[in-house]
């Protein structure tokens, strides 16, 4: 059921955006998919082609997070199909992990962004945390539902959806950690985002890189630590 004009209103109030009223009271990842793909929780959704929800199987061990779509995304209506998610692929596999076998989603489900000057061409703008704050019951949901053994911080954003506003990925990158106030269930491992690593100056890429399949070795390793007995 979707929320009244009011509530629509009310949530995009003074007191900030909140996608809460829009999920579903029941369900797998399927009908939230369907429930989010009419999510009008913060504006973002006004600009945007679609929402784009997480991919992967409902009993993926490793959930991995980005920040938001790209334009290529947005278009496609999935998470990293574009530049980065081939950079990703690559590292994923590089670190022992299969993309098949993780789910993929981001922060946030609608795609920000402004316009060039003069053009029609789609330059991503960050989100800021009224919108990560927003989205949070979508990403929140996602992680019940897949219960990963380990999740995957992609960047600042996403760093800062799971562990708070006061993250820093520069400063415990690669280090395995508990989501605040949970002393059990998944690690979450941050790293850079990929999109980093393709904006990185020639002579820093292949150190980026190099630091973002070592991170994902980290995951890999806590994926083998804790493998479920038969």
């Amino acid at each position: 059921m979707c929320p009244s004009k009011t509530t629509r209103e009310n949530t995009r109030g003074g007191q900030g955006y909140d996608a809460g009223p829009y999920l579903p009271r029941s369900g797998g990842l399927d009908a939230h998919r369907r429930a989010a793909a009419r999510c009008q929780g913060c504006p973002l959704y006004e600009d945007a082609t679609r929402t784009v929800f997480g991919k992967g199987p409902e009993s993926a061990r490793i959930v991995l997070v980005g920040e938001q779509p790209g334009d290529q995304e947005d278009r496609r209506g999935e998470p990293f199909v574009g530049p980065a998610g081939r950079l990703l692929g690559k590292a994923l596999e590089e670190a022992g992990i299969d993309r098949d076998e993780a789910y993929v989603t981001n922060a946030v489900k609608h795609f920000k962004f402004t316009v060039a000057p003069g053009g029609k061409r789609r330059i991503h703008k960050a989100p800021d945390l009224r919108e990560i704050s927003a989205c949070r019951p979508w990403l929140l949901a996602e992680l019940h539902l897949t219960r990963p053994d380990v999740v995957v911080a992609l960047g600042a954003t996403a760093g800062k959806a799971l562990m708070g506003s006061s993250f820093r990925v520069t400063k415990d990158r690669g280090a395995l950690l508990r989501m605040p106030g949970e002393e059990e269930g998944a690690y979450v491992v941050a790293t850079l985002h990929p999109s980093a690593i393709l904006r990185a100056s020639d002579k820093d890429r292949e150190a980026a890189y190099a630091g973002l399949v070592s991170d994902l070795g980290v995951a890999a390793k806590a994926l083998a630590e804790h493998e479920p007995t038969a």
